[in-house]
């Protein structure tokens, strides 16, 4: 088995995926992310704008580096070897702080793997970037693209109710503007749908603590809990939850929890 530390990464990143919707931040504290937005103002987002914007503001080093990655590109002499670098690429961009660049090389390999898991982790790493961003432009673009990567999981693999899930959370974080209650909409219909779904009630917990409906999101949460006591993102859910409904004690039960499930 190839040795792929930084694509790994992005990969235990997805794992993450319903805790780091409530704020906690992956991206590299070492790089901020580049100010895009002059360079996107009068210009279709792209993934070719993005790429050559964050080209332009790599040091010396980087640049190196990302050289060594275009060879290795170019003399991929099969698919396998193609994904392999593609990776490479898309965990260094992650890494650089260029979420939006890392998504379209995890795009690229998803294409060429086709996989639902290949998709789903392109659609967290444009939701991961998303989450954050202020430029409304690529807000738009980074929506639209983990959307089509997540509906492309789901496609392949409809039983897989996470990536139903995972679009209804798009939908929340940038939601349509012709209808702005699309992913609560959606949540509903997939608990009716899985009523023994423990995601389904996470992400309705989340949505429940992002607009401070504390005793909701804690009993939706504590639903999730008693359906799957394993699932390592309920007790983080839950400490934020019972913290914001005032109940200290059962704040810190789980917030222990949390931290124990994520070592």
């Amino acid at each position: 088995m190839m040795q792929k530390p930084q694509y790994l990464a992005l990969l235990g990143a997805l794992v993450l995926f319903l805790v780091l919707y409530l704020g906690f931040d992956t991206r590299p504290s070492s790089q901020q992310v580049v100010d895009r937005s002059r360079s996107l103002q009068g210009e279709t987002t792209s993934f070719e704008t993005l790429l050559q914007e964050a080209e332009a503001h790599l040091n010396t080093e980087q640049s190196t580096r990302l050289s060594e990655l275009k060879t290795q590109l170019a003399a991929a002499g099969s698919d396998q070897d193609r994904i392999a670098v593609l990776k490479e690429l898309s965990g260094w961009w992650y890494r650089q702080g260029q979420g939006s660049v890392a998504g379209g090389f995890a795009e690229q390999v998803a294409e060429l793997e086709n996989t639902d898991a290949a998709w789903s982790v392109a659609g967290a790493t444009y939701y991961h970037a998303l989450v954050g961003e202020q430029n409304v432009p690529l807000r738009t673009y980074l929506s639209k693209r983990a959307i089509q990567a997540f509906e492309s999981a789901v496609s392949l693999n409809p039983d897989a109710v996470e990536h139903r899930v995972n679009v209804a959370l798009v939908h929340a974080e940038n939601p349509p503007p012709d209808n702005p209650m699309k992913a609560v909409l959606l949540l509903r219909e997939l608990e009716a749908t899985y009523p023994e779904s423990p995601a389904v009630y996470n992400a309705l917990g989340r949505l429940a603590i992002k607009t401070g409906q504390w005793e909701r999101a804690v009993q939706r949460l504590e639903k999730a809990w008693s359906l799957d006591p394993s699932n390592p993102n309920t007790p983080c859910l839950l400490a934020r939850a019972y913290e914001g409904a005032g109940q200290a004690e059962k704040a810190a039960e789980f917030a222990t929890r949390c931290q124990s499930a994520q070592e």
